[in-house]
């Protein structure tokens, strides 16, 4: 029996990770065993390489201003475990927690000793555990953002979402997903169902064709930018871009985005589309003050996330090569004229020589390459000081052995012009994060 928070974290975090043959059979069937708490609610559905916990964010965001109990589930969390199931942005308390996750690990016990492969992985239990937490609450709408990939991920049960959305697609996690973008593409696809309409975001033309592909088979809708809708960036060489933004039932209108990076515009566009499809299904009149208003107060740390003013410290789990080359555009757009220091830890199952190497290509910024405790057991930091020797830059790359030690001694060494971005994992920007606020 699971009776105490400690007890919930060490029972999810000693499941394992994957399984050698991908299957959504075992997730249904503990979800069945569990009286199927899957059914009866509306969702959207948001998977991509990058963006997807933005668009989340923002859908989120906007759907609450216009009076909606919103559900999220996302990853990986930040602060604490609690962020990943959440009702109108209010993490699922302690309690609940210990609650639900009993509830599931005596289904997960019995399946165990049924199963040939073993029980459900973490993250089925995780999905799990938020589908019977959602299912006791009067909620509007639940947002599933895909752990990976999208045709095989847990979160992939559900029969008829209101829209799904593709925000982007590119080369992360290859050992799961293929090595190619229409691979990639094909996997992502996986989420479109039978005549549900699907969002996508700006994607290259061979992995637009994938999506093109399964949703004329499955007779699906898609929105796509630069068709269905339209957007652009207005205030250049703005660090929080305003958008311009049409389509739909939407008229050209300027929207100021509280999330930085002009990335985000590209995020602010699909999830417009997600809420005006959302709530045509409902049936329920969408105000554009509530557009304005979500996007203007939406949260999402660790992206982006501005944590000190003078010096400027950002934090942005750009934790793959699409994020580091989208953080890249950032600093050269709007970060030109500012002497940029970049403290970098990145895991060693990314591609950290290619993320290292566009870092190294702007002329403004002073590298600390660092390393972390990874997430887990087996899934660590890469080792950068072997590299940076290959990695030709304007500045000499440093080594620094102790992050926090590091990161003290890059802060006193900025000017108050300057402006310091703690990147490339998300685990290390949680860890980064928790020094920062604590």
């Amino acid at each position: 029996m699971i009776d105490n928070y400690e007890q919930t974290l060490a029972f999810i975090n000693n499941r394992p990770r994957f399984k050698k043959k991908p299957t959504l059979s075992r997730m249904k069937l503990l979800l069945h065993r569990l009286g199927d708490p899957q059914r009866g609610q509306n969702y959207i559905h948001v998977t991509g390489t990058n963006g997807k916990g933005s668009v989340v964010a923002m859908t989120r965001q906007i759907l609450m201003e216009q009076g909606l109990n919103v559900g999220t589930f996302t990853s990986p969390f930040i602060t604490r475990f609690n962020e990943r199931i959440a009702i109108n942005g209010c993490p699922i308390s302690d309690d609940d927690l210990v609650k639900y996750t009993d509830l599931v690990a005596k289904e997960v016990t019995k399946l165990d000793h049924e199963l040939p492969e073993g029980g459900p992985t973490e993250f089925e239990i995780n999905t799990a555990i938020m589908f019977c937490y959602f299912a006791d609450h009067d909620l509007d709408v639940v947002i599933l953002e895909v752990g990976i990939g999208g045709l095989y991920d847990s979160t992939n049960v559900i029969k008829a979402p209101l829209v799904s959305a593709i925000v982007t697609v590119g080369y992360d996690h290859m050992k799961y997903l293929g090595n190619s973008l229409p691979e990639i593409a094909r996997q992502k696809a996986g989420i479109i169902k039978d005549d549900c309409p699907v969002v996508v975001g700006d994607l290259d033309p061979s992995a637009q064709d994938v999506i093109d592909k399964v949703a004329h088979e499955t007779g699906s809708k898609v929105f796509k930018p630069g068709k269905d809708y339209f957007f652009e960036v207005v205030s250049p060489q703005s660090l929080y871009a305003t958008v311009n933004y049409s389509g739909i039932s939407l008229a050209p209108d300027n929207y100021k985005l509280s999330l930085a990076g002009e990335y985000q515009a590209h995020n602010a566009g699909v999830a417009i589309t997600i809420v005006q499809v959302v709530m045509k299904k409902l049936g329920i009149s969408l105000d554009k003050r509530s557009i304005k208003r979500g996007l203007a107060h939406t949260k999402w740390p660790g992206r982006m996330e501005l944590i000190n003013e003078q010096p400027v410290i950002i934090l942005d789990g750009a934790h793959n090569l699409p994020g580091i080359q989208a953080l890249v555009k950032t600093i050269r757009d709007d970060l030109k004229n500012q002497e940029v220091y970049i403290l970098v830890a990145i895991l060693a199952d990314k591609q950290y020589d290619l993320m290292l190497g566009e870092l190294a290509s702007l002329p403004n910024v002073h590298i600390f390459v660092t390393n972390f405790d990874g997430p887990y057991k087996g899934r660590k930091s890469a080792d950068l000081s072997k590299i940076i020797q290959e990695i030709p830059s304007h500045y000499p790359i440093e080594i620094i052995n102790n992050w926090q030690l590091g990161f003290a001694k890059i802060v006193h060494q900025m000017s108050e012009d300057d402006v310091l971005i703690v990147t490339g994992s998300l685990y290390f920007i949680s860890d980064v994060r928790h020094l920062m606020t604590d």
